[in-house]
């Protein structure tokens, strides 16, 4: 590192137009780029090996500030620290503002909608003790603080929580804004001080409508003239997902052939599937059709959008329900187990379940078509009051 100190001076930095590096000593030096932008940058050398960090534009810091950026660099290095790192650590977010980028960087690879908003639904709502803390700052006990309200009473929320808490908190340590052991990793911290909780216990099904209470709710389903209403109605006619509906997009559907397409890209299990349309999920998709805005099947009247994830269940419980509408899902299964004769690898079909190997898999995907298209039918039927009586259909 150069001994003299402060050769450049103002006039200097501003006539400075040829391309390449002027040095001010002490390591701090002014970059003039092809273009003739300015930035200072700061160069070091530990165990042989050159090094360099920006310290910014020359139009934003001035030369006494690029000197005083230097000079912090400087009692750093002499202090056995890294430049770089004691930088990024005087950026260090918050707990809540660490969460937010780590979700921000990492919701174009996430799956769904659903998956994003969990993500930001259980940091921002269930780890608010966290949230004006430092990255650096939080430890165990702090983690617990979180933990404990709801490790009994909503156990799956808590495993998931904790697990997303130390995900953040890796992303913290890679980023420099913290260092040692996570406090929300589990293993030799976390599962020796929370109590065991049975697996059986861990499991919470999605509430799911009796299947004998089914035409009198569709009724009502059907009396309401809201796109909600009709897209909740779409999702229990074709026994699928709640997102799958609500990112269906016209280039799925044929009207024609009376088939819905969901690409592999938008399905849970990541491989495509044909869903057959009962006469009145087509009514439903006809009129919608000739009125439909853009590529999405059901899109919020006044917002021009996909629905969110809570609109189903806001409906539901204007109707005054406590089912949750992938319960229905459940209530279909139950309805096609007891009521009528078909193959269980055809029912399993209808939900999008994976059946057996990859060769079974797609014979059935293509054998069972026309099956599942009479069993959609006949769940109709049922659905709408129009049929109670047991199905038979051949295996």
């Amino acid at each position: 590192m150069a001994r003299t100190r402060n050769k450049l001076n103002v006039t200097a930095v501003k006539n400075a137009k040829k391309t390449g590096r002027y040095s001010d000593g002490g390591g701090l030096y002014l970059h003039v780029g092809k273009t003739g932008n300015q930035s200072w940058v700061f160069v070091w050398k530990r165990n042989k090996v050159k090094r360099e960090m920006g310290l910014g534009s020359a139009l934003d810091i001035s030369l006494k500030q690029a000197r005083e950026k230097a000079a912090q660099c400087r009692q750093d290095l002499e202090n056995d620290k890294d430049p770089i790192v004691e930088r990024d650590k005087s950026n260090e977010p918050t707990f809540l503002e660490c969460a937010l980028k780590y979700i921000s960087d990492h919701e174009k690879q996430w799956k769904n909608e659903k998956h994003i908003y969990q993500w930001r639904h259980t940091l921002t709502v269930y780890a608010k003790p966290l949230h004006h803390l430092r990255v650096s700052q939080i430890t165990t006990p702090d983690v617990l603080k979180v933990l404990k309200p709801i490790w009994m009473d909503k156990h799956e929320t808590a495993l998931r929580l904790r697990s997303r808490i130390e995900a953040v908190l890796d992303y913290a340590t890679a980023m420099h804004w913290r260092e040692g052991i996570n406090p929300a990793i589990w293993r030799g911290n976390l599962k020796s001080l929370l109590p065991t909780i049975s697996k059986a216990k861990r499991v919470v099904h999605h509430k799911a409508m009796d299947m004998d209470a089914m035409p009198a709710f569709m009724e009502e389903l059907r009396a309401r003239e809201a796109m909600a209403a009709r897209m909740v109605e779409f999702v229990i006619l074709t026994a699928c997902r709640s997102i799958e509906a609500r990112e269906a997009r016209w280039g799925e559907i044929d009207l024609e052939k009376g088939i819905w397409t969901i690409p592999k890209e938008r399905m849970k299990a990541g491989r495509e599937h044909i869903v057959p349309l009962s006469k009145r999920a087509l009514e439903i998709l006809t009129p919608l059709c000739g009125l439909r805005q853009g590529e999405f099947v059901f899109v919020h009247p006044d917002k021009l959008k996909t629905f969110s994830v809570n609109a189903p269940r806001a409906l539901l419980k204007r109707m005054g329900r406590d089912e949750t509408l992938h319960g229905f899902r459940a209530t279909f299964k139950s309805w096609a187990t007891d009521k009528t004769t078909v193959q269980r690898e055809v029912i399993e079909m209808a939900l999008a379940h994976k059946i057996g190997n990859e060769v079974e898999a797609s014979y059935l995907r293509t054998s069972a078509i026309e099956k599942r298209r009479d069993l959609m039918e006949r769940w109709s039927e049922y659905s709408l009051g129009h049929s109670k009586t047991v199905i038979q259909l051949m295996a």
